[in-house]
């Protein structure tokens, strides 16, 4: 696998549609979150497939290759690059070693996962999945940080935790994020909150009651967040009325 011949794939794989209607959906114009990107028109199955069949098992030798897609002008093959290191990371599940290095080397190139998808479907399989046998605390400094997407790295992250029905650590970098001013924070957080209520309704509900949190967090965050309420429940939140 070289990163020139994914990349190659991902141009044969190429749809117009698509690649005209992406920059519009994933915010690219001047002033947006993901301004200056660019979109070959590939969509997700057909990257991970891409993925699947390249011969990739040397974990080593296909890094500098996987880096140089990171660091591609095109979307997809940032995308390719993380599905590499998810699949790299999930072979060397008895291998602390190596997973560290994919960690590692992920948090250093976070400012490369830049843009809401890029980030959904690897920070829980890579961030998450790393500190679920360690202190998590991390993710409050990610989630402190300055960086749109390292914050939301860190709440993703939660997800691994709690599909291991672990829910503090979601709740703590909530807390942390719960007024952010950005929509893209605000989705992420209700929806790791709903994520937590589909497993434990009443955890998320004593969460948003506590000191009223519900009333003092954005609008777009509640409205996730309570999604799968029943609708008498729901209006109930959204008007205050609890």
């Amino acid at each position: 696998m070289t990163a020139q011949q994914i990349k190659q794939e991902l141009f044969a794989l190429s749809e117009v549609q698509k690649r005209e209607f992406l920059p519009c959906f994933f915010k690219t114009g001047e002033g947006q979150y993901g301004y200056g990107d660019k979109f070959i028109g590939v969509v997700v199955p057909k990257i991970r497939e891409a993925v699947r069949k390249s011969d990739s098992d040397n974990y080593r030798n296909s890094l500098p290759e996987i880096e140089k897609l990171l660091n591609d002008e095109y979307h997809e093959c940032r995308m390719a690059a993380l599905f590499f290191l998810v699949k790299n990371f999930k072979k060397a599940k008895n291998n602390p070693t190596q997973q560290k290095e994919i960690y590692d080397f992920y948090i250093a190139n976070y400012q490369r996962i830049n843009n809401w998808d890029l980030v959904d479907l690897s920070a829980p399989s890579i961030v998450g999945e790393y500190l679920l046998d360690k202190n998590a605390d991390i993710l409050h400094q990610y989630a402190k940080s300055e960086s749109l997407w390292l914050q939301r790295i860190s709440i993703m992250a939660t997800f691994s935790f709690i599909k291991k029905n672990r829910f503090e650590p979601t709740f703590e970098i909530a807390k942390i994020l719960l007024i952010h001013p950005h929509d893209l924070i605000h989705k992420a957080v209700g929806w790791m909150l709903r994520e937590v209520g589909k497993r434990n309704y009443d955890a998320e509900l004593r969460f948003l009651l506590e000191n009223d949190r519900y009333k003092t967090m954005p609008r777009t965050m509640l409205r996730y967040a309570i999604e799968k309420f029943d609708e008498s429940i729901r209006q109930d939140f959204l008007k205050g009325r609890i």
